[in-house]
């Protein structure tokens, strides 16, 4: 089903500044006429009515955007909608997929109650689903043993955690909560 969206600001800008760009986003394929200039968060929440990314700092630098662009976590806010056409984008809303069950760091968060306010939940959900997928396919972090075997699955230990979560920021100080929750799904 590939559903069709007029992407633009209330002035709209000229053609020639705007394109016609394909996204998949949580599996359904979206078309839309896109201004240049408009970042993937803000076609994500106001266009496609998905809340879960949040705004937070709007300069990359907290992680409440996070969200999955073919597979690898992204801030969407720095992202121009335009240059991912053709991409798979998964937000938080997408995780599970068509079931009705939670994507199990879903369910890690809720049962080690992982957040307080919930407004960095989804990036910090995001960004650990992307963080287990980075280090199962064996790209290292700035912790990683440099003896470790390279393209090797990089074993997840609590500072393994921390470092490759520390993009993400929690206002309310629910990091070792967070930590837990990634613990309890590591293969």
């Amino acid at each position: 089903m590939d559903s069709q969206h007029d992407s633009a600001p209330a002035s709209r800008p000229p053609e020639s500044a705007r394109s016609r760009t394909t996204l998949r986003v949580n599996g359904t394929p979206h078309t839309l006429t896109v201004d240049h200039r408009r970042v993937l968060l803000d076609l994500l929440r106001e266009d496609l009515e998905l809340a879960g990314a949040k705004k937070g700092c709007d300069h990359g630098q907290c992680g409440a955007c996070t969200v999955l662009v073919d597979g690898r976590r992204v801030n969407s806010c720095l992202l121009f909608a335009v240059a991912l056409d053709g991409c798979e984008i998964t937000t938080v809303e997408g995780l599970a997929g068509d079931g009705e069950e939670l994507h199990p760091v879903q369910r890690a968060f809720l049962d080690r109650d992982a957040f307080q306010c919930g407004y960095c939940t989804p990036g910090q959900i995001c960004s650990a689903v992307g963080a287990l997928a980075e280090a199962a396919a064996g790209h290292p972090s700035h912790v990683t043993d440099p003896a470790a075997p390279s393209g090797e699955p990089v074993t997840l230990d609590r500072d393994e955690i921390r470092e490759r979560l520390s993009g993400n920021l929690c206002r309310c100080g629910a990091y070792p909560r967070i930590a837990d929750a990634v613990e309890d799904v590591i293969p």
